[in-house]
């Protein structure tokens, strides 16, 4: 059974493995995802996770020393990643490993590379592809269609999960692939 503090609220999540760890304000909106060892703290201010996001393995998420951490709708926040008093926009990919501190706000259907470093305050527009250390804007696309079909990915794979299935079917990923 995952670790739930108190003050947490779900709003009927996909799925929330047994290793992970929820403490403080924090909000879990439908279809949410959290997987293997997340730690998620919110002490003060708070957390919110929108539809469709999922956590992937050994993410930390906490909030910042002045502000909240606020995650948009059909995110796919990759392993290792840390979130920091961030705010992330709807559609967006979190690359793995890469780290968003204090302050940061990245706008609608952006990348982050892996391994990135987002400095404290730094923002980002829509469609920015964010890369480097410290990171800065090096393109822009809409990846929105993109980052919808990992987020769809996980979602199918987190229903799976729920029925004990711990592999996706050739029928799953066509779902998946036809949207």
């Amino acid at each position: 059974m995952p670790l739930f503090g108190n003050d947490i609220q779900l709003n009927k999540p996909a799925f929330i493995h047994d290793s992970a760890q929820l403490y403080g304000k924090i909000t879990l909106e439908e279809n949410v995802s959290v997987w293997p060892n997340v730690v998620m703290r919110a002490e003060a201010f708070e957390i919110r996770i929108g539809t469709g996001t999922n956590l992937q393995d050994f993410v930390m998420v906490h909030v910042g020393n002045m502000c909240s951490t606020i995650v948009g709708e059909n995110c796919s926040i990759t392993h290792r990643a840390t979130l920091h008093g961030c705010e992330i926009g709807n559609n967006c990919l979190i690359g793995i490993n890469s780290t968003l501190m204090d302050g940061v706000k990245i706008g609608n259907n952006c990348i982050v590379a892996g391994h990135a470093i987002l400095t404290e305050g730094s923002q980002f527009p829509d469609n920015a592809i964010i890369a480097g250390v410290p990171a800065k804007q090096v393109g822009t696309k809409d990846n929105s269609e993109a980052n919808l079909m990992n987020a769809r990915f996980y979602l199918r794979n987190a229903r799976n999960y729920q029925q004990g299935i711990y592999r996706l079917s050739d029928a799953d990923i066509q779902a998946v692939l036809n949207g």
